[in-house]
C-alpha cells in the first residue's frame, strides 16, 4: 500500500505503466501534463495532456519512467491525490483519490472544493 503524502501526488504501479505506454505511443513528448481546469457539472475537471514544453511555474514529479509537470495553481488543487488506473470491464482509465475534492457528481467526471 502507497503512504499517503499530503504534500505531493503518488501513482500506483497500474497507473506509471499506463503513462509510460502512451509516452512510448508519443515519442516527441518528454511528459504527461496533469490540471485542473473549471468545467463540468460540479465545477472542476482532471484533464492529461502531453507535454512539449515545460512552464515556468510547473512542478515536476518523476516516477519510474515517467516526468509529470503540474501548474502551481493545479498542484494546489490536487496535493495529497493518488492516482491509480482502473481497468473494471468496460470502464478504463485513470481514477482520482483526491483528499481536496468535496463532492464527486453522478458520473464522476467532476468534482467540488
Amino acid at each position: 500500500m502507497q503512504a499517503y503524502n499530503p504534500s505531493s501526488i503518488s501513482f500506483s504501479t497500474d497507473a506509471i505503466a499506463h503513462f509510460v505506454n502512451m509516452l512510448n505511443q508519443n515519442k516527441n513528448s518528454t511528459g504527461i501534463r496533469i490540471g485542473t481546469k473549471i468545467a463540468g457539472c460540479s465545477g472542476y475537471e482532471y484533464f492529461f495532456e502531453y507535454v512539449d514544453s515545460i512552464n515556468s511555474d510547473d512542478i515536476e514529479i518523476v516516477e519510474g519512467n515517467c516526468r509529470f509537470y503540474i501548474s502551481a495553481e493545479s498542484f494546489k488543487i490536487l496535493k495529497g491525490s493518488h492516482l491509480d488506473y482502473v481497468n473494471d470491464g468496460l470502464n478504463k482509465g485513470i481514477r482520482f483519490k483526491n483528499p481536496n475534492a468535496k463532492a464527486i457528481c453522478g458520473c464522476g467526471e467532476s468534482f467540488t472544493l
